[in-house]
């Protein structure tokens, strides 16, 4: 295989940085001892203030986190300004074991919108941002052991052929609507103006600050919320004193609604 390969992943606590970085490594492999792999990781705000383009001779795996079953509109904007040129592109998503609804439909679209041709494309399980026992220490062993196939049957796919049809992946067109948690009653609620508090065990170290995808928490006074909170929780499992926590009942509710309603383990889906 005769491409550049690159690596493009969003992830404020790491779990789509391994799948999209696994893959990568399986094709580097795949491909010999001359394959170099680039890293663009637009996490934090800083990266995704340049737009990035791409060639035919590139090959691109893009991975996402799904925020409420679609890709997180955040990061929109952004991805729209990264062109294809006709490289082909592996879209991934990474959600917390309840589904990944039209996020990985919606991915897809967006990369053939800006000139990628999508090859392959796969929905994997991360622990929940929310939550430290929902997807539990995932992507688990089990889990990398699908994303080695995954990147195989690529390798296969890209260099045994010269022309692509068209991905078919699961999602509705049009796309459903955001995700809506609920409240102890049932009834649907807004959490998207929640933002996390802290104690008193805070030791001012500003990993917090720096973590942050947002860019939102004060430099000076990390206690503070300055800009939007969009509950990835980074600084909430980055930190080394656990002083980062959330207090509002509508979003502890809809926390622990997740974690008993949908503990069954969720599988990786591929297409390909």
């Amino acid at each position: 295989m005769n491409k550049q390969i690159n690596a493009m992943y969003f992830s404020a606590t790491g779990t789509t940085k391994k799948v999209v970085t696994s893959i990568a490594n399986q094709l580097s492999l795949n491909a010999g001892k001359d394959a170099q792999i680039k890293i663009f990781d637009f996490t934090l705000p800083a990266f995704r203030r340049e737009p990035i383009t791409f060639t035919k001779e590139d090959v691109v795996i893009v991975g996402v986190p799904v925020y409420a079953g679609r890709v997180p509109n955040i990061l929109l904007k952004y991805l729209h300004t990264v062109t294809g040129n006709g490289a082909l592109a592996i879209a991934v998503v990474l959600y917390g074991n309840r589904n990944y609804d039209d996020a990985l439909i919606e991915l897809t679209d967006i990369l053939v919108s800006n000139g990628f041709k999508v090859v392959a494309a796969g929905a994997f399980i991360g622990e929940h941002s929310f939550s430290k026992i929902l997807a539990q220490n995932r992507p688990d062993e089990k889990d990398m052991t699908i994303v080695k196939d995954f990147a195989d049957q690529i390798y296969r796919k890209i260099t045994n052929n010269s022309k692509f049809e068209d991905l078919l992946v699961n999602g509705n067109r049009p796309y459903k609507s955001y995700y809506t948690p609920k409240n102890k009653n049932n009834e649907p609620v807004d959490i998207r103006k929640v933002t996390p508090r802290t104690n008193t065990d805070c030791i001012k170290c500003k990993l917090c600050v720096n973590v942050c995808p947002m860019g939102s928490i004060d430099n000076e006074d990390p206690s503070k919320i300055i800009g939007i909170c969009i509950k990835c929780c980074a600084c909430i499992k980055k930190c080394p004193t656990n002083a980062k926590y959330f207090a509002d009942e509508d979003y502890l509710w809809h926390k622990q609604e997740l974690e008993i309603n949908f503990s069954p383990r969720r599988e990786p889906e591929i297409f390909i």
